[in-house]
C-alpha cells in the first residue's frame, strides 16, 4: 500500500515540477497570452483530486483484503495468469498515449491519430481480456460469492475497470475530433495551437498513467499475497 502512496507522490511532484517550470517560464516573457497559462486550471485541480481520491479508495480496500483474509484465516487465492497478460495490455495503451501526446507536441498529425487509435484499440481489448480472466477465476471456483477474499478480487478488479470504462469516452472524443477536424491545414494548426486542447490531453495522459500504476500494484498485491501462506 505504500507502493501506491510513494507512486501517487513521485507522479503528481513530476507533473507539478513541471507545471512550476512552465509558470516560471511564462512569467518571464510578459508577452504570452495569459490563457496560454493553464496551470492552476481548476481542470488540474480536479484531476489531484480526483487521483488522490482513487488512491485512498484502493488503499482501503487493499487493507480491507488483508484484514479479512488475516482475520478469518482464509487461505491464498490464486489468481490467474490473464492478469498479468492484461498488466502488459494496459502498460501498451499507456505507452502509446504517452507517444500520442508527443506527437501533439511535435504536430505530427498521422503520429497523433495513429498513436489515438492505437491507444482507444488497446484499452478496449484490455476491458474484453479482463472478462476472460473472470471467466478463468470462475472456473477455479474463485467466483465473486465463493468467499469474502475472492469477493475483494473482484470488487476491486471491476472497480478499477470502471474508471478505465470511464476514460475511453474520453479518449474516443480526442480520436473522432483527431480524424474529423484535422484534415485542412488551416484545422490542424488550430487545433495543434489550442492551449485547452493541450491541457485535456496532458490530464488524459496523467489519468491514463495512473490507472497503469495502479493496475501494476494491484496484480503485485494480488501475487504477493498469494505467495504469502
Amino acid at each position: 500500500m505504500l507502493f501506491v502512496v510513494v507512486l501517487l507522490f513521485i507522479f503528481i511532484h513530476w507533473y507539478g515540477r513541471k507545471s512550476v517550470l512552465q509558470t516560471l517560464n511564462n512569467m518571464s516573457n510578459p508577452q504570452e497570452n495569459e490563457y496560454r497559462n493553464l496551470n492552476f486550471h481548476p481542470y488540474n485541480i480536479m484531476m489531484i483530486l480526483l487521483l488522490a481520491g482513487l488512491t485512498m479508495l484502493f488503499l482501503a480496500l487493499s487493507a480491507s483484503y488483508v484484514y479479512s483474509r488475516v482475520q478469518h484465516k482464509i487461505p491464498p487465492i490464486e489468481i490467474p495468469i490473464m492478469f498479468l497478460f492484461n498488466t502488459l495490455i494496459l502498460m501498451g495503451s499507456s505507452y502509446s498515449l504517452a507517444l500520442a501526446k508527443k506527437n501533439y507536441e511535435n504536430d505530427d498529425t498521422r503520429g497523433y491519430q495513429m498513436n489515438l487509435g492505437l491507444t482507444l484499440l488497446l484499452s478496449i481489448l484490455f476491458m474484453l481480456a479482463q472478462c476472460v480472466a473472470w471467466w478463468q477465476m470462475m472456473q477455479i471456483n474463485n467466483g465473486i460469492s465463493s468467499s469474502n477474499v475472492a469477493s475483494y478480487i473482484w470488487a476491486i478488479s471491476i472497480l478499477h475497470l470502471v474508471h478505465v470504462g470511464g476514460g475511453i469516452p474520453f479518449l474516443a472524443a480526442f480520436f473522432y475530433v483527431a480524424i474529423k477536424r484535422m484534415k485542412e491545414p488551416v484545422s490542424v494548426l488550430v487545433y495543434f495551437s489550442d492551449p485547452l486542447k493541450k491541457l485535456k490531453l496532458k490530464l488524459l495522459t496523467m489519468y491514463w498513467h495512473f490507472l497503469d500504476l495502479l493496475w501494476i500494484y494491484l496484480v503485485l498485491f494480488f501475487y504477493i499475497n498469494y505467495f504469502i501462506k
